[in-house]
């Protein structure tokens, strides 16, 4: 059966048309759908016949909370959704003063490898669909009760190792009939798949492109991540012109801060060496500590230094502000610890 949540309107308008529906009622139910009905028979105004029929025919997602953390410091609040399959993701709602921002996962598990993060540590489990993605920005805003107005892919998994599925939400979550969250409140985080950037280039979309660069050179990439052996440093940078000179947005850099591997004076330089001349900005992320990785956080004046070594070279860079504290903070060890104490039950 198919996800009904996963069509785009104009799908959903060729679905009703085969069960002989007017198109008018593809603007009803998708409304329905982006508010987050749990239930066909939740969509009052249709008949009771159409809603059975609906029933028969399509898959209605309905993520529950399986955990749900609130941080006594500054509200930010981490959910562990469990999905149709009982597989588990993560996304997090977070408060700026620009308004609600949430971070939303792409796939259960992740393939990346990267030595830093929780949430590849058990590969990849599968994709997750357009549908489940958008369910979770859905879900969010029904359990808190507030209004998201930016989304970051920058949770569980790889969103261009997910390529159609994400094409696919982009398009739904900005979808005049439904949520209608506009693309430029919209980041994607890759770890870098250079062909697939440089397909994402000629959707031209007015999304945020984040790169998660994390060191300048290959030797040290390629230690934290394998990605970087298929797609080095250059191949990478090579991808990344290409999408500003299509898009002509400007791409953000993430680069994760760990002490005597990627915060030495000299890949500071090299960094700003990488990034002169193009349109950039640098996000500088203290690590979070994971158990099962060699790498620590660097110090805060370590940070400081490497953020002024950059400045006077002409990039633009900050550091990243660390919400929720008090409360698991690296991607994945929500969805860890759940998957521990099930195995240990």
């Amino acid at each position: 059966m198919t996800e009904i949540k996963s069509l785009t309107i104009e799908e959903l308008r060729a679905a009703l048309a085969d069960m002989g529906e007017k198109p008018f009622r593809a603007g009803q139910i998708f409304g329905w759908l982006h508010r987050g009905v749990e239930s066909f028979d939740e969509m009052t105004n249709l008949s009771k016949d159409l809603r059975q029929r609906l029933a028969e025919r399509f898959v209605l997602t309905v993520p529950t909370v399986a955990r749900k953390q609130v941080s006594r410091v500054d509200g930010t609040i981490k959910y562990l959704w469990r999905l149709r399959d009982g597989d588990c993701v993560e996304s997090v709602l977070m408060h700026y003063e620009h308004g609600v921002s949430v971070c939303v996962s792409t796939q259960v598990g992740c393939r990346m490898g990267c030595k830093f993060c929780a949430s590849g540590l058990g590969g990849l489990k599968r994709h997750l669909s357009a549908g489940e993605i958008l369910d979770e920005i859905l879900f969010m805003q029904k359990d808190s009760g507030e209004t998201v107005s930016n989304i970051v892919l920058m949770g569980t998994g790889e969103p261009l190792d997910n390529y159609d599925n994400v094409l696919k939400f982009l398009h739904l979550v900005s979808c005049p009939e439904g949520i209608n969250i506009g693309q430029r409140h919209i980041s994607l985080s890759t770890s870098g798949i250079a062909d697939k950037i440089e397909a994402l280039a000629g959707e031209k979309l007015q999304i945020t492109l984040s790169v998660s660069l994390h060191a300048p050179d290959d030797e040290t990439r390629s230690s934290i991540m394998p990605v970087n052996q298929a797609y080095p440093v250059e191949r990478l940078m090579r991808a990344c012109r290409y999408y500003f000179d299509t898009t002509g947005r400007r791409i953000s850099y993430e680069y994760m801060m760990a002490r005597d591997k990627t915060d030495r004076p000299w890949q500071a330089e090299q960094l700003a060496k990488l990034l002169r001349g193009r349109p950039a900005h640098v996000n500088l992320i203290p690590l979070n500590e994971v158990a099962e990785s060699p790498l620590s956080p660097s110090k805060p004046e370590t940070v400081r230094r490497f953020q002024q070594a950059l400045e006077k070279r002409g990039i633009t860079a900050t550091v990243r502000r660390k919400l929720g504290p008090d409360i698991d903070a690296a991607c994945g060890q929500l969805r860890r610890r759940e998957l521990r104490e099930n195995t240990a039950l």
